[in-house]
């Protein structure tokens, strides 16, 4: 599997949770349609822990996410990024551009918003 995203979303934030591969090709067109497609929202929290493979397209992917978040008033918080990923983002000084949170950020974030929950689970092959 190529792809595989989870929802999770309170009223104004939602956590995003990747695994698998985050490369060039209709895993990144998947990511940008699920996340873009998100209404309503304060904050989106993009969790890479299971991340295994990023290329340069992933990588622009996070950085087209970044402006796309911004522009639409919205918080992207990049939480538990697989060691892969801290290397990529490090290698390319990207990490000036993407905010890496702490999870005490995320607790925050969720302390700050409504109970309700609602869980999507997608995947692209």
């Amino acid at each position: 599997m190529s792809l595989r995203i989870k929802f999770e979303q309170t009223s104004d934030v939602a956590v995003v949770r990747c695994s698998g591969r985050l490369v060039r090709g209709e895993a990144l067109h998947f990511l940008k349609e699920a996340v873009t497609s998100l209404s309503g929202l304060r904050v989106i929290v993009l969790d890479l822990f299971e991340v295994e493979m990023l290329d340069g397209g992933g990588l622009g992917m996070l950085v087209f996410l970044h402006k796309w978040t911004r522009a639409a008033g919205i918080q992207l918080k990049l939480v538990n990024p697989s060691s892969l990923v801290v290397e990529m983002l490090t290698r390319t000084r990207l990490t000036s551009v993407l905010h890496v949170s702490s999870i005490v950020d995320v607790v925050e974030i969720f302390c700050n918003s409504n109970a309700s929950t609602e869980n999507v689970d997608r995947a692209v092959a």
